[in-house]
């Protein structure tokens, strides 16, 4: 007999939420978008917004 508890899913421990970017391109503009729900501004320059994905990321 296995111990019940062993089956059930465990939950993440409450925090901070993963920071996750991408870019997403929108017609001649691209931006940057973080699993966390931010989002940053339009950029025609898609270097730019790679960096801005970059400066979003906490300081680890």
């Amino acid at each position: 007999m296995q111990d019940r508890a062993s089956q059930e899913p465990t939950e993440r421990p409450p925090g901070p939420p993963d920071h996750r970017t991408t870019t997403t391109e929108r017609g001649s503009f691209c931006l940057a978008r973080c699993s966390c729900g931010w989002r940053g501004p339009a950029r025609r320059a898609r270097s730019q917004a790679r960096t801005d994905a970059e400066r979003h990321h906490p300081a680890e």
